[in-house]
């Protein structure tokens, strides 16, 4: 029960981060767990489950107050919905060091786009067939590394000059979805803690509703996404030892 209290505990202080900063907690959530002794797939399924939690209800009231363009967001979300569940699926016929140092990079990735990240496009390539290829090609990623891939897309879509407010909503409706497909393929054949991941997702779901509270006192946005990149910097490079430790 007291590991219970720990995770959840957990999930709940970077739910509510994480939130403030406008992203999901999974992606720093994955590699802590695994740290802490879970498996790493199972630990990817967990992160999965909350991520899911926490922004399929953005997703509805994105819905509901009809600001979702279905023509520009439907390419991107069929193709990760289609795809995800295979990059989780082809997770177990690689190896998990491999994984872990690609969840590494990611990692990397995703603190640079927090800490330095572009608001400005570099290019402009906006056509129907690059959502659909970028759709695919994310999906798969994220589907391999167990993370919805809001983290992975937002940065491609505002560099390759899509409207940012745009892009926010079309990853927020469409994350989920791409999640809970990998949580499902991933539960197929990893044995689950269903009381785990039910307390997680509880967790995520009230830091979720913590984080958004906390944004209305205009906190300053610039200083918690640092934050939040110091944290994957910390994570990112704990992976790299633990991964050079192997070799």
């Amino acid at each position: 029960m007291s590991d219970y209290i720990l995770y959840g505990s957990l999930t709940l202080l970077l739910s509510s981060l994480f939130s403030m900063g406008g992203a999901g907690s999974g992606i720093a959530l994955i590699p802590i767990l695994n740290f802490m002794g879970l498996d790493f797939t199972f630990a990817k399924a967990v992160g999965l489950f909350a991520g899911a939690s926490t922004t399929i209800t953005s997703s509805i009231m994105n819905i509901k107050r009809k600001v979702l363009d279905f023509s520009f967001v439907w390419p991107i979300a069929l193709m990760m919905m289609l795809f995800a569940p295979l990059g989780a699926y082809a997770s177990q016929f690689i190896n998990e060091e491999l994984i872990k140092f690609l969840f590494m990079l990611m990692l990397l990735y995703s603190a640079t786009m927090m800490m330095f990240g572009r608001k400005k496009p570099l290019v402009q390539v906006q056509s129907r067939a690059v959502l659909f290829l970028l759709g695919s090609v994310v999906g798969f990623v994220a589907g391999l590394l167990g993370v919805g891939g809001g983290n992975i897309l937002i940065p491609l879509l505002i560099f390759l000059g899509f409207e940012p407010k745009k892009v926010a909503v079309t990853v927020s409706f469409v994350v989920p979805f791409s999640a809970l497909g990998s949580f499902f393929t991933y539960a197929s054949y990893v044995p689950m803690d269903w009381l785990l991941l039910c307390v997680v997702a509880v967790c995520a779901i009230v830091g979720g509703y913590i984080g958004n509270y906390l944004m209305h006192f205009k906190l300053d946005q610039k200083q918690i996404k640092k934050l939040m990149a110091v944290i994957l910097y910390i994570l990112a490079f704990k992976l790299l030892y633990h991964f050079l430790a192997v070799l």
